[in-house]
């Protein structure tokens, strides 16, 4: 007798459960998954701290070098575990995507995913390269490192240009990464979420 019969005559239904089945060969290894809620949170910590860095401490006041220096030396840590990140990436392959996402779909998430790690990586480079092109260099976390560029003020805009529209940038496309995850999660259960969090 099929099994659905047996629970049909003793009046029990069959134990299902909610959500997606992610199996473990479809979700990223724990250290990617660290490094992910990691570097998310410090990123979001960073930028938002350089959005308010004059707030904190404007132009021309005695804590100004102070706070920039603490900015400057966050972001250095940041590029090193961006570079961890990074090389951890490259060497372990994300698992599939599911069948249930189409090619467009698809093709637009490893558009944003590439560029989100760009911006990840400009970020930090732009703002200390910027920094090797004026007079103060970096004291890093009380250590001084001086500038290994000649003190040049359109080289140091330049960088330091880029190094603000990528965060603006960067910014964007977190948002536009937090949505697509929410969209996965809560009407598309496919997954896709469920694999960040193992």
């Amino acid at each position: 007798m099929p099994m659905h019969a047996i629970h049909d005559m003793h009046g029990i239904s069959p134990i299902s459960t909610p959500g997606p089945q992610v199996l473990p060969s479809a979700r990223y290894t724990r250290t990617a998954v660290w490094l992910h809620w990691l570097l998310a949170a410090a990123l979001l910590g960073q930028i938002a701290f350089g959005f308010v860095l004059d707030e904190i401490a404007p132009r021309a006041t005695p804590e100004r070098s102070g706070v920039v220096n603490l900015h400057k030396s966050l972001g250095i840590v940041l590029g090193l575990l961006i570079a961890v990140r990074l090389g951890w990436r490259l060497s372990h392959p994300p698992p599939p995507w599911p069948a249930t996402m189409g090619e467009a779909e698809r093709r637009a998430a490893r558009a944003m995913h590439a560029a989100l790690y760009v911006c990840m990586a400009v970020m930090p480079l732009s703002g200390y390269i910027a920094s090797n092109f004026i007079r103060f260099g970096i004291s890093f976390f009380g250590i001084a490192l001086p500038p290994w560029g000649p003190p040049l003020p359109s080289v140091y805009a330049f960088f330091q240009g880029v190094h603000l529209t990528t965060a603006v940038v960067f910014s964007a496309l977190i948002v536009g990464h937090v949505l697509a995850a929410l969209k996965h999660a809560v009407l598309d259960r496919d997954g896709v979420f469920a694999r960040m969090l193992n």
